[in-house]
């Protein structure tokens, strides 16, 4: 046996070294078995010898824990019409370029209105609302998004056009959930059973999700629908417009007119309005045009149906002097301000 401390060989069985005193073997305390001076672990038990020594530590998984709950969601599915036409004689970079685009423009629209992409199958588009997060406007945030996507997918192509299904309802959710829905229920193949009877260009709800964004939304009542595999019809609603802030904030007594013939122009101004939320900007836009344009209207609608960020506000006090400023010469001038809740 050598010592460990200067090499030097001593007899079998000494348990100091006879050249320089160090020790040469140590008991185990568990088994009572002699083992190396240095040895950290018993050669015959494998108890810890040394004070150092410590079981080896497991290692704990750093992803969290997925835990299933029942939720009040809001679910919108969005799919396109026409797609497998034009996608029919496209070349497949172009279709993929088309797609892209799409579920891009689909996904800024959700997170803008506080709701989180679900899932993309195919060319659909399944997003909820009321998780991880929940507000209490979850179901008018899901109309308004179901809203603007359908109008959006008219300037991706001339052809092209999308329909949306919006219903509301406690359903299984499943936090922080990878590889995997994140949430399931009769509550999802319903809204998607229910966008797959909508017209092209149209957003179809039930009726939770009427009666929570009715204040806001105007709604057509379109009857009772049979949808595949649910024994009992469905009662559907078109949503019509946005006619009010959120939670019917600024909405007016009187009768609603349509916002007709500038659905372009309104497009461009919401777009300014959600950039100025995301990038924490000031925005000027100019409405030019002869008096009975309309002006104010098209900048009170870009508001009403804007509303969508708790962060962002329209219409400060400065934009309503620059506005009544600007109407006796032909411009209407409105600012478009990002400002904390």
């Amino acid at each position: 046996m050598n010592c460990g401390a200067c090499g030097a060989e001593n007899r079998a069985g000494s348990r100091f070294c006879d050249n320089c005193g160090a020790g040469l073997a140590t008991t185990c305390p568990s088994c009572g078995e002699p083992n190396r001076a240095d040895a950290r672990f018993c050669s015959t038990c494998g108890h810890a010898l040394a004070a150092d020594a410590a079981a080896p530590a497991r290692i704990e998984s750093s992803a969290p824990t997925a835990e299933a709950e029942r939720r009040l969601v809001t679910v919108l599915f969005t799919d396109l019409v026409g797609f497998t036409t034009i996608a029919e004689d496209r070349d497949p970079e172009a279709v993929r370029e088309l797609l892209s685009t799409y579920f891009n423009t689909a996904t800024r629209i959700v997170e803008v209105h506080g709701g989180i992409v679900e899932k993309f199958i195919g060319d659909a588009v399944m997003a909820v609302w009321g998780t991880p997060i929940a507000h209490e406007d979850d179901a008018e945030r899901a109309v308004r998004a179901g809203l603007e996507l359908v109008d959006a997918v008219k300037a991706l192509h001339p052809d092209l056009q999308a329909r949306a299904g919006v219903l509301t309802g406690e359903a299984a959710v499943t936090l922080n959930a990878t590889n995997q829905g994140m949430v399931a229920g009769d509550l999802v193949n319903t809204a998607a059973r229910l966008q797959g009877v909508a017209e092209a260009g149209t957003v179809l709800v039930g009726e939770a999700t009427r009666r929570a964004a009715e204040r806001a939304v105007v709604f057509e009542p379109l009857g009772d629908h049979s949808l595949k595999g649910k024994t009992a019809p469905v009662p559907a609603w078109r949503a019509v417009r946005v006619v009010a802030n959120r939670g019917g904030e600024g909405r007016a007594d009187s009768l609603e007119p349509p916002f007709v013939g500038r659905e372009g122009e309104l497009r461009e101004l919401k777009d300014v309005l959600h950039a100025v939320g995301r990038d924490r900007r000031v925005r000027l836009v100019s409405i030019t045009g002869p008096a009975g344009l309309a002006r104010a209207a098209s900048s009170g609608s870009s508001r009403s149906t804007s509303m969508v960020s708790p962060r962002t506000s329209i219409g400060t006090a400065a934009a309503r002097r620059r506005t009544a400023r600007g109407s006796h010469s032909g411009r209407s001038a409105r600012w478009f301000d990002a400002a904390a809740a």
